[in-house]
């Protein structure tokens, strides 16, 4: 017998180091652009810590994708490529608001701007 239930996209493992001001940081993809029932379009997300990830955690929150279908329905995006150098580009954008790599607090989520198209 054939299995009958769709194929699901195995889950990117993407992570790396950079050195930003020189503090040492581990960056991984957290999460591909998705819709979800409680907090509606999510763009793709990414984690950043010190590298001995003892420290305040870091997530880098990108746009969705503003692409839609010809009757206006949100098109969900093929797996977006991004490089370490945005990675680190949102990191210094997150310094710049405040969040500092060495503390010891809750988790800082940045909502990073930009063209989401």
């Amino acid at each position: 017998m054939s299995d009958a239930r769709p194929k699901e996209k195995r889950k990117r493992s993407l992570d790396g180091s950079i050195t930003v001001d020189g503090v040492s940081l581990y960056w991984r993809l957290l999460g591909e652009p998705r819709w979800t029932s409680e907090h509606g379009y999510k763009g793709l997300c990414i984690s950043v810590r010190t590298e001995e990830r003892r420290h305040r955690e870091l997530v880098l929150e990108h746009p969705f994708p503003k692409k839609c279908r010809p009757n206006g329905m949100r098109q969900l995006p093929q797996r977006p490529k991004f490089s370490e150098k945005a990675v680190e580009a949102g990191v210094r954008q997150a310094m710049d608001s405040g969040w500092e790599p060495t503390s010891r607090r809750k988790t800082f989520v940045f909502q990073l701007a930009g063209n989401s198209n």
